[in-house]
């Protein structure tokens, strides 16, 4: 049996059996993909161009933004160029690499979301004391919190994954270099330290999302007391949509991660995998800015600014 040591490459979940399926799959994640660099390519120009939007809010935004950039980006040009030129190889280093800057966008992305709530509960039950609570020292300093958390995060699990030897082969089980997956082609009497740094990394997962539930829970017994129903509908529509996608990726990401073996197949692993690797990155431009009043005008400004640069 094949150990860590001879394992020069690992072989990933191909996408479909056919070339034509195999073009389908590689078209559809291009679209995916510019959507995502498109929306959080935006995001991040407005932001960083307008100085009206240089507040608290905007600020975590622009971090989100350059998260999802670098959260996609991580695992689905692999998975495209896989499709378009038919193999499913990638190096041992490459896969290393991959978990690893995954793994950190992925961590500082939900410390910043669990941050970007506390944002939100200081600005709408708290307004008073937001200014104190929330100034640009203490919101660069949550900031690089959140990728520090990340990048702790990171280190620990892609350390601790791949100092594991390997003798269930090389085939992994899906699109992108993925913990479970890497477990499930590791000698299973050595695997039980990652398992446990996963049973704790879930444990703090939860913790952030009972905060961000509760958080929101605040938020919303306050807009409730608002007289106006038109602030009510629009702090709702606002907060309800950031809590359907915090929620989508905390789901996806426990049942990934701690499902028995025993109801784990390609296609269940793949479709959970997409739901919480690539549809918050691409969705969160939508949900948290687009439709934000404040940014499309930022947007506007840029565009307009772009066009007069045009000869």
């Amino acid at each position: 049996m094949p150990n860590s040591s001879s394992i020069s490459e690992f072989l990933l979940l191909p996408l479909a059996d056919t070339r034509q399926l195999q073009l389908l799959h590689f078209w559809l994640l291009l679209g995916i993909y510019l959507a995502a660099l498109l929306g959080n390519g935006l995001i991040s120009t407005a932001v960083a161009c307008d100085r009206r939007l240089h507040t608290p809010m905007y600020f975590f935004l622009l971090n989100l933004a350059l998260l999802d950039l670098g959260c996609i980006s991580t695992t689905l040009p692999k998975a495209m160029a896989n499709a378009l030129w038919d193999t499913r190889a990638i190096s041992y280093a490459g896969c290393a690499a991959q978990l690893f800057f995954f793994l950190f966008f992925i961590s500082a992305e939900y410390s910043l979301l669990t941050i970007m709530s506390y944002d939100r509960y200081v600005a709408i039950c708290k307004p008073l004391h937001y200014g104190t609570l929330m100034d640009s020292r203490a919101c660069a300093t949550m900031a690089a919190a959140a990728w520090g958390a990340g990048l702790l995060h990171s280190l620990l699990h892609t350390a601790s994954t791949f100092s594991l030897p390997l003798c269930q082969g090389n085939v992994v089980n899906q699109f992108f270099c993925e913990i479970p997956q890497i477990l499930k082609i590791s000698c299973s009497t050595s695997n039980l330290r990652e398992v446990v740094f996963i049973i704790f990394s879930s444990s703090l997962v939860f913790g952030c999302f009972v905060f961000i539930v509760v958080s929101y829970v605040q938020i919303f017994m306050a807009v409730l007391r608002m007289p106006s129903e038109q602030g009510r509908h629009k702090a709702f529509s606002t907060c309800l949509p950031h809590l359907a996608v915090v929620s989508l990726f905390v789901i996806t990401a426990f049942f990934a991660y701690l499902k028995p073996p025993s109801i784990s197949s390609p296609l269940l692993d793949l479709s959970v995998a997409l739901l919480y690797s690539v549809v918050p990155p691409t969705l969160n431009p939508i949900i948290y800015s687009m439709r934000n009043r404040e940014i499309k005008h930022a947007l506007r400004k840029v565009l307009q600014y772009a066009l007069l640069q045009l000869p």
